[in-house]
């Protein structure tokens, strides 16, 4: 390093020592650090993009079913409502399937959370009777939803294992709430996703706009439960 002495002005040559060796390290990682957490900024603001415009296809995906019925769907009208050519959506979803996948994924997370806002504690017919309320309910709030999520209305599509798994841990998640009633056996299960699924069936198709059978959530409850304890051994 070069220095001018202010007695002679004769150039003074400082050996880089230590000390100036440290600093120079010390500048060169500072540099390196904020390189890494500008990228590291940049990526994260990409990120969020790239998952709120996902998001956004989705919900645009869900009002296009809702019109159009979910077996209905368009790619090309779908780029259209989320305003980008048909092509650029493969930049968020490999594919058709993977769209149905994650709306599929969705579905469940929102029945989830539908049941996790609910109060079901009390004697078993009041729990069950309001778990089959409430999931009647979840299937009216949307048809094209409840179709995906129960039905095989989407010709050519089944779930990714990934999309799947999703909703096996809802299906559990029943399974606890049985469980939690003493009621174990894995054929109740299957009985009380029959009676539900069906009874969502016949509200849809026959009375869209009442509760017909939404109403009978409770006479439901109380003839599964009484067919439980018929065949419950007594101790």
């Amino acid at each position: 390093m070069l220095e001018k002495t202010n007695s002679d002005r004769s150039i003074v040559v400082t050996p880089a020592g230590p000390a100036n060796t440290a600093a120079a390290a010390a500048s060169v990682a500072d540099v390196a650090a904020a390189s890494v957490a500008a990228d590291a900024g940049r990526t994260d603001v990409r990120s969020r993009r790239r998952a709120q415009t996902r998001v956004e296809i989705l919900d645009a995906a869900w009002r296009l079913s809702a019109r159009d019925g979910i077996a209905g769907l368009s790619l090309r009208e779908l780029a259209r409502e989320v305003g980008m050519q048909a092509p650029s959506l493969y930049t968020y979803f490999d594919s058709k399937a993977a769209i149905y996948d994650a709306m599929f994924a969705a579905g469940f997370r929102e029945l989830d959370a539908t049941f996790d806002d609910l109060e079901v504690e009390g004697e078993p017919v009041e729990v069950i009777a309001t778990a089959i309320e409430a999931f009647i309910a979840f299937c009216r709030a949307s048809v094209p939803r409840y179709q995906l999520l129960f039905t095989r209305a989407v010709p050519d599509w089944e779930p990714s294992s990934e999309a799947y798994a999703v909703s096996v841990r809802s299906l559990e998640r029943t399974a606890q709430l049985l469980a939690g009633l003493g009621i174990e056996r894995p054929e109740n299960l299957d009985l009380l996703t029959a009676l539900t699924t069906g009874m969502a069936a016949q509200q849809l198709a026959n009375d869209p706009d009442g509760d017909r059978w939404q109403r009978l959530s409770r006479a439901a409850a109380q003839m599964f439960v009484a067919h439980v304890s018929s065949r419950t051994p007594r101790r």
